[in-house]
């Protein structure tokens, strides 16, 4: 009697196999197939699989027959020349994608697929179809903010250098301020996380005023120095530099990283930190608060503790934030720079010669 030729699994083959198996997105033609070759492996003849799943023998025995040949690219990818030849799609992909990247509905900023495919007269599963095909995805935006300083390299090797090696006795520190952090209550308390469902929260919510965030990041240990204050003017500033100032080791040069904001400019500041000679200040370039690390601080702080919860009033929002502070100094982790050094300059020029030549178009 005819035996199935036998099949027998890699690890890494039995993985993808089973993962595919299981897809809810892959197409019903690749699931049919990795479980057909999984019931092959574990003993099953063709008859018993086709059986099992519903099939013809002869689709059974073909796939097994094409797996043991091929492996996985077998089963993977149709062979050349099989099936029907998307004709029309190939006749309108060109337009298709022309009108998508050059032009606009008249009362939108962009094409979905239902627009464009009755403004071409088209079926909007070949327009999506085609814009998969190139990568295209008129509905989603990046926002992005391209830096203009003329210093802007020399800024950026100053700071990057002072993360990757900092000067002996001396603390690196990330300075900023987060302002107008608002105290919102909402209207009605939320319902609570569980099975099958998220945590919610009104949309609507009552004010209570607003709070700002001073904070200096230490960037060797992670540990925070942190205060609140009603208003950001210079006095604010200059207050929290004296609080860092007390909470530092006197002996030890501060290399402060900040942006441009005016404050950290203002003549009574830099009056001050010319009597203190220990403080060094360090600039990023404009428009690049990407390169300060307590940005990313401020992002965790924003959606682990406060865009989530309700606030009566200012005290209860700053009570808070100390509360975070002081969990956070607790056991700190200190962020570190992992971008490559020599990958920075090349997005930079490419993101100015892109943008040079959509403002001459």
């Amino acid at each position: 009697m005819r035996r199935a030729i036998p099949i027998q699994l890699t690890d890494q083959e039995e993985g993808a196999l089973t993962t595919l198996s299981r897809s809810r997105t892959a197409p019903a033609r690749s699931v049919m197939r990795a479980k057909i070759v999984l019931l092959a492996a574990a003993g099953g003849e063709n008859h018993e699989i086709a059986d099992e799943l519903g099939l013809n023998r002869t689709t059974v025995a073909k796939w097994r027959t094409r797996f043991a040949a091929q492996r996985l690219p077998g089963i993977e990818r149709e062979r050349p020349g099989r099936g029907r030849r998307a004709t029309k799609r190939k006749h309108w992909s060109r337009t298709i994608v022309e009108v998508t990247l050059h032009t606009k509905p008249k009362n939108a900023t962009h094409w979905s697929v239902r627009t464009l495919a009755e403004h071409l007269g088209v079926d909007k599963s070949m327009v999506h179809r085609v814009w998969q095909m190139h990568e295209l995805a008129p509905h989603r935006v990046r926002t992005f903010k391209l830096s203009k300083d003329k210093r802007f390299i020399e800024k950026r090797v100053d700071v990057v250098g002072l993360y990757l090696r900092p000067p002996e006795n001396a603390i690196v520190l990330s300075v900023d301020e987060k302002s107008q952090i608002q105290a919102l209550d909402r209207t009605q308390p939320g319902l609570p996380l569980k099975k099958g469902r998220c945590g919610t929260m009104t949309h609507d919510y009552k004010r209570h005023g607003t709070t700002t965030l001073f904070a200096a990041l230490e960037m060797a240990s992670g540990k925070l120095i942190g205060t609140c204050r009603k208003r950001h003017r210079h006095q604010e500033w200059l207050k929290f530099l004296k609080l860092i100032d007390e909470q530092t080791p006197t002996p030890l040069d501060l290399h402060l990283i900040a942006d441009n904001y005016s404050t950290h400019k203002h003549p009574k500041v830099k009056a001050w930190l010319a009597k203190h000679p220990r403080f060094h200040m360090h600039f990023v370039p404009t428009s690049s608060s990407w390169l300060n690390m307590v940005e990313r601080w401020f992002r965790e702080i924003t959606t682990k503790r406060i865009r989530r919860d309700s606030f009566r009033s200012v005290e209860a929002l700053e009570q808070a934030i100390e509360e975070s502070i002081a969990a956070h100094n607790f056991a700190p982790k200190p962020f570190v720079w992992t971008a490559d050094f020599k990958d920075l300059l090349p997005k930079i020029v490419r993101a100015h010669q892109t943008f040079d030549m959509m403002k001459n178009q």
